[in-house]
């Protein structure tokens, strides 16, 4: 039976330096076996993308950066991993939850020699969710070296800003969203001297716990031998809203019948810890 609780014990200095910084490196958490059939979900979906899937890499580049979201809806790896795995318990620990419902997930493989970078963003802009409860696990599926794996500006989630999001295809404009709190991202690279940033080296079982307003990004993948696949999940604690948003979100989920102010526990976005609740 796969192991359904972390493998490691989440210290609270951890817990503190996500609260601190927004982003925290967990190592050693997730089961071999967890990865293996999220490995198989990614792959079939690769083969038989969704209808939300983007390439981002432009026509006549090399490599591909391949991203599609809810593979939970359709491959019961995914699935699984959503109700069954660690990560909700992770979830709720990281972000002093009491009750985790499940958002979205969001799946990024940068094949080998792919030069897109993922541009500065931060996630909650691009979501009608309003709260601070709202985190995400980057759960790598191969091994990630520092140099391509994701930035993180620490502290940012606390800096009481909202950026424009965009798509992360460079072609495209930002997402026309008419939201009086959003202001344009400031150059970050250009900023590099003001801020301390945060990146890991990562082996398959280790993850990032981040917060949805924590400015982050990544480098492109331009070895010609080895892949980088990324299985992002997005959870809600109590204090999540559905948020008025004028204009598009990302990713466009619909359907579900909420108002702005409503708690965001649906059919859409399902409770998932405690397990008991879930019916897991």
């Amino acid at each position: 039976m796969l192991n359904r609780e972390p493998l490691n014990e989440i210290s609270d200095a951890e817990v503190d330096s996500f609260q601190r910084d927004g982003a925290v490196c967990l190592r050693g958490l997730f089961d071999p076996e967890w990865l293996a059939l999220l490995a198989e979900a990614v792959e079939r979906d690769k083969a038989e993308p969704g209808p939300m899937v983007r390439n981002n890499t432009p026509a006549g580049d090399p490599g591909e950066f391949f991203v599609d979201f809810q593979l939970w809806q359709r491959w019961e790896g995914a699935r699984r991993f959503v109700y069954e795995s660690p990560a909700a318990a992770i979830a709720a620990r990281m972000l002093g939850a009491r009750r985790v419902a499940f958002y979205h997930d969001h799946l990024l493989v940068k094949e080998p020699g792919t030069p897109q970078p993922t541009p500065w963003h931060h996630d909650q802009p691009y979501y009608p969710v309003d709260g601070e409860m709202v985190g995400s696990i980057w759960l790598p599926l191969d091994p990630v070296p520092r140099d391509v794996c994701v930035e993180y500006v620490a502290g940012s989630h606390r800096w009481n800003r909202w950026f424009a999001p965009r798509y992360f295809n460079a072609d495209t404009t930002a997402l026309k969203v008419d939201d009086g709190r959003f202001e344009s991202m400031p150059d970050i690279d250009a900023e590099r001297g003001q801020h301390r940033f945060l990146s890991w080296a990562l082996e398959p079982g280790d993850c990032i716990f981040f917060h949805a307003l924590t400015v982050h990004g990544a480098p492109g993948n331009p070895a010609s031998d080895r892949r980088r696949r990324a299985y992002a999940t997005r959870w809600l604690g109590e204090d999540a809203r559905y948020g008025e948003r004028p204009g598009q979100i990302s990713p466009p989920i619909v359907g579900h019948g909420l108002k702005p102010g409503d708690d965001m526990v649906c059919e859409t976005f399902p409770v998932v810890w405690p397990r008991e609740a879930a019916g897991s």
